[in-house]
């Protein structure tokens, strides 16, 4: 240039390059028509394994795709897959969709933690595994895990272990006008009732650590080969499952085994999500002033839960709403 005047060069002699921000960026993705439907049945490390169609036979490995961001992929997920979908070592496929989800177990760390975990997606039923000693049952955890459901669109089951050592008569009382359908298990008896239950559907199984619910798995699916673990001394169960896993049932569904918890947060569900789910009060939850916990006096006085006839049974609902809210009726 220096040798050059620069007064004889026009707009052929300048070349221009863009930059970086001048060019517009596409807002269109790929629709991904061809990707593969799958089962998530486990996640480590940031890769899932998947089912191919729901198909125990055929697990593929994968990552998820840039374009999911943070969108949680979690066990029981129905997802859409790309790439190399054979599942062969070495392999990895992509995650590209996350379909709608037809049930959710949430929870979180307690109930002040805003943070909640998805701990199950897509299961049908959800088996809160109790032992009736040994350790000793906690009917407070109980009644979390009914909510959880009652929000979560799950159907629960109360399944009661080491019925050997204590009657389960008095804890199926606190439960029998909820009308929850329960499995009373015992370890020197087949586990036919438990078998009939979850064959064909998918399962998730809760429950604190030391209460059998890994023994259940492996009774349920013998190839599973989970450690069962010993209680402690003080009662309180060593952990055992350290990841949910979706394990393929010899008859047909899935039980979705998840590790042992300590506690059971209610944070991100309200008072209107659990009545909601009972039909005979729903219409009349609707009549209560705005911010209703449906406690009734003296938190909730005007209440209109009350004028509902089922006295029993809205004093089963009230024991949920104030095991969520932290109280005791």
């Amino acid at each position: 240039m220096a040798s050059r005047d620069w007064r004889k060069l026009d707009e052929s002699d300048v070349r221009v390059r863009p930059g970086r921000g001048s060019r517009p960026r596409s807002k269109r993705r790929p629709g991904h028509a061809d990707a593969v439907s799958a089962m998530v049945v486990a996640v480590d490390r940031g890769r899932w394994t998947c089912a191919v169609d729901a198909d125990p036979a055929r697990p593929v490995v994968a990552m998820r795709a840039r374009e999911l961001g943070r969108t949680p992929v979690v066990v029981g997920d129905q997802v859409g897959l790309v790439g190399d979908v054979s599942g062969k070592p070495d392999t990895l496929a992509r995650i590209v969709r996350v379909e709608d989800r037809t049930s959710v177990l949430r929870r979180t760390a307690d109930d002040t933690d805003p943070y909640e975990r998805i701990v199950v997606a897509n299961a049908e039923q959800l088996l809160i595994v109790t032992a009736l000693a040994d350790p000793p049952p906690r009917t407070g955890f109980i009644d979390r895990c009914l909510v959880a459901c009652y929000a979560g669109g799950l159907q629960p089951v109360l399944c009661l272990t080491k019925a050997d050592l204590a009657s389960p008569e008095t804890l199926l009382e606190n439960y029998a006008d909820l009308a929850v359908p329960t499995l009373v298990t015992r370890h020197d008896e087949d586990s036919l009732p438990l078998s009939d239950t979850v064959r064909g559907r998918v399962s998730a199984l809760v429950g604190h650590s030391g209460v059998g619910k890994s023994t259940l798995v492996n009774r349920l699916v013998p190839d599973a080969e989970l450690a069962t673990g010993e209680v402690s001394a003080v009662g309180k169960g060593r952990h055992t499952s350290v990841a949910a896993v979706a394990l393929p049932l010899p008859e047909g569904g899935w039980v979705i085994d998840t590790p042992g918890v300590r506690s059971f947060g209610l944070a991100h569900i309200t008072a209107d999500d659990i009545v909601s789910a009972f039909g005979e009060f729903a219409e009349a939850a609707e009549e209560c002033p705005p911010g209703c916990g449906h406690l009734g006096p003296p938190e909730d006085p005007d209440c209109m839960l009350d004028d509902v006839d089922d006295s029993r049974r809205l004093r089963s609902l009230r024991r949920l709403l104030a095991s969520r809210a932290g109280l005791e009726l």
